[in-house]
């Protein structure tokens, strides 16, 4: 494990359009500083949403969300209107689905990549290549955290990185196994390259060296298997939704 981590975000991005070129404005982002074997490189996904051409017409966001739902888990109502906690398309449990008004012209908003850890191996790929390294790259979104106030950044892509680290079968300082134990890294170095990017700085792109012995020569899994649904999932409800179903298992004599 490293003990020294530097990271930094580099201006000078342009705005990004459907069908440009990430691999290449990136390689020229970076081109006075290049990355170097084991670096990490962490990534906004409303740049490779723009760029996947994932801005759509949308002049009711809400519409946009429920298209976007496959299971709503929450809703709250409030002053402005309705939130909704819901699992989307990825698998991913987030406010809204993950679309994003913000930073996308008037009367459109962005939705999430298709396959955000397919968009990793892809830049990952060009990005190797062109600077003749070894890296690892984030895809990263905003979310929400249960029982913690504010937002952090999570993996939403990854490729050619450890994205769980299982310390389960090692002991501790004093010598105890641990038994539950897994690290979710990538969700980590998501938000470590928030903390230079910014939500409104214009740098969607963070460079983190120091976690070279987490940079992978495979692609490996990609940041899906950070996703706990199914019979993993204890919170499949809000607790509104849940004190509801239980009234209604309860008038049907249910358990």
């Amino acid at each position: 494990m490293s003990s020294h981590l530097e990271v930094w975000a580099p201006d000078g991005l342009p705005e990004i359009a459907p069908g440009d070129d990430l691999v290449a404005l990136l390689a020229r982002l970076l081109r006075d500083d290049p990355p170097v074997d084991g670096d990490v490189l962490v990534l906004t996904s409303k740049v490779v949403s723009k760029a996947e051409g994932r801005v759509v017409s949308a002049d009711d966001r809400e519409q946009a969300i429920t298209d976007e739902t496959v299971r709503v888990v929450a809703t709250r109502e409030h002053a402005s209107g309705v939130t909704r906690i819901v699992e989307n398309r990825l698998g991913l449990v987030m406010a809204a689905a993950g679309v994003d008004a913000s930073n996308t012209p008037e009367g459109t908003v962005l939705l999430l990549p298709l396959d955000p850890d397919a968009s990793a191996r892809r830049l990952r790929a060009g990005l190797s290549a062109a600077f003749g390294v070894r890296v690892g790259v984030v895809i990263t979104d905003t979310a929400g955290r249960p029982w913690r106030q504010g937002v952090t950044d999570i993996a939403i892509g990854a490729a050619g990185l450890v994205v769980l680290d299982d310390l389960r079968g090692q002991v501790d300082t004093f010598g105890r196994p641990l038994i539950m134990t897994q690290a979710a890294v990538a969700d980590e170095i998501a938000s470590a390259g928030e903390l230079v990017k910014g939500k409104a700085e214009g740098r969607p792109l963070a460079v983190i060296r120091g976690l070279g012995h987490l940079v992978t020569d495979e692609d490996g899994p990609g940041a899906r298997v950070l996703v706990r649904l199914g019979d993993e999932d204890m919170f499949q409800q809000g607790s509104a939704e849940a004190y509801s179903q239980g009234w209604k298992d309860a008038l049907r004599g249910q358990p």
